[in-house]
C-alpha cells in the first residue's frame, strides 16, 4: 500500500497525459460544485432584497421644475413662492412665506418618513417649519427660529419649540443646505438633521398640535418666517412594519 499520493504518483505507470486530465476533472468537478452553491446562495437572497427594496420606495413630492402640487397660502405679508434651478424657493415675507402640499391622496397620517433640504439664503429666523401630519393631528418641526438657531417640535403638550423637551440650538449657517429626515410612527416623532438625531418625541400621553400661525400649511407644508429659504429633494416614503416596531416602547 502506498504511503502517500506522492508516492503513488512516482511509482505509477500512467502516462503524464493520464496525469493531468484526472486534474483537470478535479478542478472541473470543484468548480462546478462551488458555481452551483454560489447559485443557491443568490437565489435565497433574492427575497430579501425585494423586501429591502420595498422599504426604500421613495415618493417624491417636488418635482424641481414648477409648483405642480403645491399652493401658496395666503397668510398676509408672505413673500413670493417659485422655483428656480431645481430648488422651491419661498421669498422673505412679513412674516410667514409658504407653500402647501394639495395631493393628500399622496400623504399618510402615520408611519411614514420625510426627507428635504433646506437653506437659509437671507434673513435671521427659522427656514424651513415643516407641519405634518401626527395621526389626526397636526404638528409642526422648526429649523431654526427665535434668532436662528432653536429647532424642536411645536407643540407638544401646548408648548412649542422653544419650551418643550424636544428644543435644541444649532448652529445653521447661511448659505448651507441641510438635510432633514423626520419620521412619525404609531410611538414617535423623530427628527435628524444631517444624520445626527435631534428629536425622539415619545406621543403616548402626549396631546400634538400647532400654532394657529400655520393653520394654512395644513396638512403638509412648509413656511419660512421673515427668510428666504430654498428647498429640494423633498420627497416621502411608508415606513414597513418592521421599522414601525423598531420605535414601539420597550416592555
Amino acid at each position: 500500500m502506498y504511503k502517500n499520493f506522492a508516492t503513488f504518483v512516482s511509482s505509477s505507470n500512467a502516462s503524464n497525459y493520464s496525469f493531468r486530465l484526472l486534474l483537470m476533472s478535479l478542478v472541473v468537478a470543484v468548480s462546478t460544485s462551488t458555481f452551483a452553491a454560489d447559485k443557491k446562495q443568490e437565489a435565497g437572497s433574492d427575497k430579501p432584497a425585494a423586501q429591502a427594496k420595498k422599504t426604500k420606495e421613495w415618493v417624491s413630492l417636488f418635482n424641481g421644475k414648477n409648483l405642480d402640487g403645491w399652493k401658496s397660502p395666503q397668510f398676509g405679508g408672505e413673500g413670493e413662492v417659485h422655483v428656480e434651478d431645481g430648488k422651491m424657493i419661498l421669498e422673505m415675507g412679513v412674516d410667514l412665506t409658504g407653500a402647501t402640499f394639495t395631493d393628500a391622496k399622496k400623504l399618510p397620517e402615520t408611519n411614514y418618513e420625510v426627507e428635504l433640504e433646506a437653506m437659509r439664503v437671507d434673513g435671521t429666523d427659522f427656514f424651513c417649519g415643516l407641519t405634518f401630519p401626527v395621526k389626526k393631528d397636526p404638528c409642526s418641526f422648526i429649523l431654526g427660529g427665535w434668532g436662528g438657531a432653536l429647532c424642536g417640535l411645536s407643540s407638544i403638550d401646548g408648548d412649542d419649540a422653544s419650551q418643550n423637551s424636544t428644543t435644541t440650538f444649532q448652529t445653521l449657517k447661511k448659505g448651507e443646505w441641510y438635510k432633514v429626515r423626520l419620521q412619525v410612527t404609531d410611538h414617535k416623532i423623530q427628527v435628524w438633521l444631517n444624520e445626527k438625531q435631534i428629536v425622539d418625541q415619545n406621543l403616548k400621553d402626549r396631546k400634538i398640535s400647532i400654532r394657529h400661525e400655520v393653520e394654512l400649511s395644513r396638512p403638509f407644508g412648509i413656511t419660512s418666517f421673515a427668510t428666504t429659504a430654498a428647498l429640494k429633494n423633498i420627497r416621502l416614503r411608508k415606513l414597513s412594519p418592521e421599522e414601525v416596531a423598531k420605535t414601539a416602547p420597550k416592555k
